[in-house]
């Protein structure tokens, strides 16, 4: 049955009606109003978003082109901690890199005597670059988490040449030569442990790996949080190793012999300590002093004793101390 209202009931119902209109006008306009004044407020960014937005200005502010420049100072020109002149040398280098990937580096040596203090005619070339070392690569940092924090790669080819290697005939005694270098790196963590890996690829096609562990002391903060600190200490350690070719490559059995050392093992053993003074945004000096020696293989320590005897002006141990300066200055 169709249900009819009472004329007072009618208008009572109309009222009401008209009431509850009003009441859903009013609610609806004061919700417009909220919601208008909460899109015209700025929406608050978490956390979590806001170090992503940090992370990818940063990321943004990589130059697509840098440009470094160094010139370093050694009181002895070692190679596998070992002898190769016992005289100073001078090494200008250059490097540029593309898209915080790529980059091309050139770096010469310089002798500052005549010979530098080494044996079998070498002659005069104080002053004269004796190796240019070339080489192109990729080297790049990647996230690994909180735990290991940033993992550096770097992978390159090097090509040396050595056009002041001749005798006082004009014959070449030092074939130019080839490298592939490996270097990994974990400098967020405290120890900062590096692993260097290169192979020859023309001389003897040897191999030599080296681990290296440190750790950077601050002594004077920079301005910043997270900057670089304006003077640092860094002591590290580092041990070699080289296999069978690369020990016939370099050292011979015993001083006196010929004969090639057939021996792969542990090779060198590097105390060191660095001292970096970031002069401003754009310029370093730092410096460094170490010890070396061959411990813990007698075999190799015997041929190191036969390098140093040869190549080091009579030095018939297998230690030695040396240490150098560095000035950095990047674009």
């Amino acid at each position: 049955m169709p249900y009819n209202l009472h004329p007072f009931n009618k208008t009572m119902a109309n009222k009401m009606t008209a009431k509850k209109l009003m009441t859903a006008v009013c609610v609806a306009a004061l919700c417009g109003g909220v919601w208008a004044t909460d899109e015209a407020k700025p929406v608050p960014t978490s956390t979590a978003n806001a170090e992503k937005e940090v992370e990818v200005e940063e990321k943004d502010d990589s130059p697509l082109v840098a440009v470094e420049a160094g010139l370093a100072f050694d009181s002895r020109f070692m190679t596998y901690n070992v002898i190769d002149g016992k005289d100073p040398i001078v090494r200008p280098s250059g490097r540029i890199t593309f898209f915080d990937w790529v980059y091309f580096n050139v770096e010469a040596l310089f002798d500052m005597t005549k010979g530098n203090g080494k044996r079998g005619g070498y002659g005069n070339r104080a002053g004269r670059w004796t190796i240019l070392d070339s080489s192109v690569g990729l080297a790049h940092d990647f996230d690994c988490g909180e735990t290991l924090g940033a993992l550096s790669v770097d992978f390159s080819y090097m090509y040396e040449s050595t056009p002041r290697y001749r005798d006082d005939d004009g014959n070449k005694y030092m074939k130019d030569t080839q490298y592939l270098d490996f270097r990994f790196s974990l400098d967020d963590l405290w120890f900062e442990p590096t692993l260097w890996i290169e192979r020859d690829l023309m001389a003897d096609d040897g191999t030599y790996v080296n681990l290296e562990i440190g750790h950077t002391f601050p002594l004077i903060d920079g301005e910043g949080e997270g900057g670089d600190p304006v003077l640092s200490f860094r002591p590290s350690v580092g041990q070699g190793l080289g296999n069978t070719q690369r020990a016939a490559g370099y050292f011979v059995k015993h001083k006196g012999s010929e004969e090639p050392l057939d021996h792969g093992g542990l090779m060198d053993t590097m105390v060191k300590g660095e001292l970096t003074w970031n002069i401003c945004e754009n310029l370093s000096l730092s410096g460094y002093i170490a010890y070396s020696d061959y411990w813990l293989d007698s075999n190799m320590r015997d041929g190191a004793r036969a390098h140093n005897a040869a190549w080091g002006h009579g030095c018939d141990h297998s230690w030695t101390l040396y240490g150098g300066i560095a000035l950095g200055v990047s674009f």
